[in-house]
């Protein structure tokens, strides 16, 4: 089990009103009872903290940073305690026995990170990726910084784009769902699990069995979050259960990050042991050896997809193409197949036929007995 630290309390600080800025956007999820508007995470208090600091190189005195942050002198102490487990700052004085002051140490000040038109617009591309978490503050930040990145996409062109102020790129790469979500009455559960898994903090939640819609009271240490066919996913140690498992953020209710305990990550874990390629969420036990037999006819779309990292092509005598690999969980390597229709054949596991053969017969058994009109209305 994960070793839990307890550090001193997080505490909310208001959010910080720094002129010449303009009001921030006040979001549906920021509106809704119960969610009062404040900062999102750790990162975005230091990186306020980081931003006024940086605009007086000298420093600042406690009284001046509480005066820019709209807080009291006392909350500001405790602030910089926090703060300071992350950030590193320097308290210093102007001359003996003068003022205390706080600045940034050397190598916090930071840098400008240059990034071109085409990088811009690569990474403004894939923006359409986070659509389904409108609503949410991770949302919010995201869009923020794509705001950011439009600003340099249009920026007048070199070369052969001379004097080409806005090519609107970023509209013209198109990103389609698989099966698009919503997740708009979900966006606190959201916020919460991505604080927890940014902060290595523990996350209390009611989660929804899905075999029998019972819920039960769970924590579990998130250790990554997953978008997988536009469905959030959060790889995680159950603490009550002492082993990792996968739960899907659809199924979660009354969380709540924790504001007062820590844990560590452990050294050797990486997300892409818990998935499957395309074959997903299910990380499975007894790997299988699969053998599936495409015709001819989807040959070309088979082969221009990598579906598992152990997959070999071999093709086959009539054009078609033969599909082996490595695989732990059959679970979604079914529906995978089934999309096919009469194109994809099965070789090998035994159990997998068996698998398909009965929803082929289930699916058919619906077509047996006629379906009772539709009434339609005028």
């Amino acid at each position: 089990m994960a070793k839990i630290t307890p550090p001193s309390p997080a505490r909310r600080v208001p959010p910080p009103s720094l002129p010449p800025s303009p009001p921030a956007r006040t979001s549906a999820a920021a509106k809704r009872r119960g969610r009062p508007r404040g900062p999102f995470t750790q990162h975005r208090r230091i990186d306020t903290l980081r931003a006024l600091l940086s605009r007086h190189p000298r420093g600042l005195t406690i009284y001046e940073l509480a005066r820019e942050l709209e807080v009291t002198p006392r909350s500001m102490r405790r602030y910089l305690a926090e703060i300071r487990r992350d950030l590193e700052l320097v308290n210093t004085t102007d001359k003996p026995g003068g003022t205390r002051l706080w600045r940034l140490a050397p190598g916090e000040v930071p840098r400008k990170i240059e990034v071109r038109r085409t990088q811009a617009y690569a990474l403004l591309a894939a923006r359409r990726l986070f659509e389904s978490m409108k609503g949410s503050t991770l949302y919010e930040e995201i869009d923020l910084a794509a705001e950011k990145l439009l600003g340099v996409a249009r920026r007048l062109g070199r070369g052969p784009n001379a004097g080409v102020a806005d090519a609107r790129l970023e509209e013209r790469f198109l990103y389609l769902p698989f099966v698009g979500k919503d997740y708009e009455g979900h966006t606190e559960a959201l916020d919460d699990l991505f604080q927890a898994v940014a902060d290595l903090r523990p996350l209390r939640c009611r989660y929804r069995r899905a075999k029998d819609g019972t819920e039960e009271r769970i924590t579990i240490h998130p250790y990554a979050m997953v978008l997988y066919k536009d469905g959030i996913y959060c790889v995680g140690f159950h603490l009550g259960r002492g082993e990792i498992r996968t739960f899907l953020l659809d199924r979660m209710s009354d969380t709540e990050c924790s504001s007062s305990e820590r844990f560590d990550l452990p050294p050797d874990f990486k997300v892409d042991d818990y998935f499957q390629g395309t074959f997903g969420i299910f990380r499975g036990g007894v790997p299988h050896s699969v053998v599936i037999d495409f015709d001819a006819r989807v040959a070309e779309f088979v082969r221009a997809r990598r579906v598992h990292p152990s997959q070999v092509l071999t093709a086959l005598p009539a054009g078609g193409v033969r599909l082996e690999m490595t695989i732990g969980d059959l679970t979604e390597l079914g529906t995978w197949i089934l999309g096919f229709g009469d194109t994809a054949r099965v070789v090998e596991p035994p159990e997998l036929i068996e698998r398909l053969r009965r929803e082929l017969t289930g699916a058919l058994a619906l077509y047996d007995t006629p379906a009772a009109p539709v009434k339609r209305t005028k």
